[in-house]
């Protein structure tokens, strides 16, 4: 399919809306004005914003091109709230450098989005404010925890936003919402600015209407940053090659991925299979043992890096502060009233397992098998280009539908170990189920970023003949 072929007129991407603005077909100020008319006419009906400011940002590439930015990172002058009480009225001393980069290509903020409390969720069901319901179907979740982010580029309010994601926070809605969710190695896209859940999990990703604008948008947010420690300098071009062929290219399907998956997601999946086969790519059913542990992993050690991280809300230095008799009842009160039931459930799960008394039994463990995972992981790596999969074990639920922590934790099966082996991942439509979109889920050996977003591309195109 050509590049024309693919335009959508109603809800122009990044690419598309920067060639109109090029060729005079739309102004700088109209562009921005159509979006901000578009979430005050959409919003109100899928609530994906929590608040609309307009931050312009410098001439450049992106100049009249808005985004939205999921409201767990800072823009000066804006309240960063993180969809939690204990944040409600903060506002932001300076900006993360994610969005710093975006702002100075020109680009023009137009919303936070909702979210989970302190990203943690999967359905923004969450969110100590209000549910974001999903614009394809408003009875279902828009996945989570950056499903503001989702629902806003999914309704056309935007053509792009960022998320971030822990254990799949991007890539999860992406499917959810039929979009393209883009989740970068971890260390190519700096984290200052963003609040902190689990340090050595969290990155910083975008969410578009496609391949090539999460590439555009990729380039643009990568650096090393010397305010982010964890950061590298990688020269990597995304879209230089992307439209290359991918042919001889062969690709791993862990058994463990396909094992007990839905009926309906299997057919999907295999149909994909038969896609990448008619471009030449070579596929093989693989074993890597400890991803059944993955999930299980997560589950300590997010919470336990998210119980030391959520420590400094203590009503002292800044956020909700709740008056009490002493400095230990102050604590208390703030965090009783300010935190949300699932963030006070991952902050003792975190707790306990950080404990002396448990510390072996579990985070020690937890670790040693995250490093069992990796491991594993890059081992297929030497053997094949790419492991693929679903992105989601279903597609979007209903809300209200899921009340099971466990069976809520387990949407995250198949995302969780790309950040725990800080992998680049990315998700896109590779199907329905009714009229709910299904994600493929594509994952590269670490850096290799622009192979991953090639491989994409190339299904993109064939997926949509």
């Amino acid at each position: 399919m050509s590049r024309r072929e693919e335009k959508n007129t109603t809800n122009p991407g990044v690419e598309e809306l920067i060639e109109k603005i090029k060729n005079h077909t739309i102004s700088y100020d109209e562009s921005v004005e159509n979006a901000i008319n578009k979430i005050k006419k959409i919003d109100p009906k899928i609530k994906a914003c929590i608040s609309t400011p307009v931050v312009n940002g410098k001439d450049g590439m992106l100049k009249g091109i808005p985004f939205a930015v999921k409201d767990n990172m800072e823009v000066v002058g804006t309240r960063t709230t993180c969809a939690s009480k204990i944040l409600e009225n903060y506002v932001s001393p300076y900006t993360a450098t994610a969005v710093q980069k975006i702002l100075d290509k020109g680009a023009t903020l137009v919303a936070k989005t909702n979210m989970d409390e302190f990203a943690m969720g999967a359905s923004t069901e969450y969110s100590a404010f209000f549910t974001t319901k999903n614009p394809l179907d408003p009875e279902r979740v828009p996945g989570g925890s950056s499903g503001g982010s989702a629902a806003a580029v999914a309704s056309g309010m935007v053509p792009f936003a960022l998320g971030s994601d822990t254990g799949g926070s991007i890539r999860q809605p992406a499917s959810f919402c039929g979009l393209v969710g883009y989740k970068p190695t971890y260390g190519l896209v700096s984290r200052y600015g963003l609040v902190a859940f689990a340090s050595s999990l969290d990155q910083i990703g975008p969410i578009t209407q496609n391949v090539r604008d999460a590439a555009l948008i990729g380039e643009i947010i990568f650096g090393r940053d010397p305010k982010d420690s964890t950061t590298v300098e990688k020269n990597l071009s995304l879209l230089k090659e992307i439209e290359n062929s991918i042919k001889n290219f062969k690709f791993a399907v862990p058994k463990e991925f396909v094992r007990d998956l839905n009926p309906d997601v299997k057919k999907i999946f295999e149909e994909s299979i038969d896609r990448f086969k008619k471009m030449n790519v070579k596929i093989e059913e693989v074993s890597i043992p400890s991803l059944k542990y993955s999930v299980a992993v997560y589950y300590i050690i997010a919470p336990a890096e998210a119980s030391s991280n959520l420590a400094r809300y203590d009503g002292i230095r800044y956020g909700l502060s709740v008056e009490g008799k002493s400095i230990d009842e102050v604590y208390m009160k703030t965090k009783d009233e300010g935190f949300g039931r699932e963030v006070k459930r991952r902050i003792m799960i975190g707790t306990f397992t950080l404990s002396a008394t448990y510390y072996d039994a579990y985070f020690d463990k937890a670790q040693r098998t995250r490093a069992k995972i990796v491991d594993e992981m890059n081992k297929i790596f030497d053997s094949y280009d790419a492991i693929i999969g679903p992105t989601t074990p279903n597609v979007a639920f209903k809300i209200g539908q899921l009340s099971s922590p466990l069976e809520y934790y387990l949407q995250d099966i198949y995302t969780i170990p790309a950040n725990l082996a800080g992998l680049p991942a990315v998700s896109l439509p590779m199907g329905k189920i009714g009229n709910m979109p299904v994600g493929l889920q594509i994952m590269c050996k670490r850096f290799e970023d622009d192979k991953m977003l090639r491989i994409a591309r190339n299904y993109e195109k064939v997926s949509q003949r």
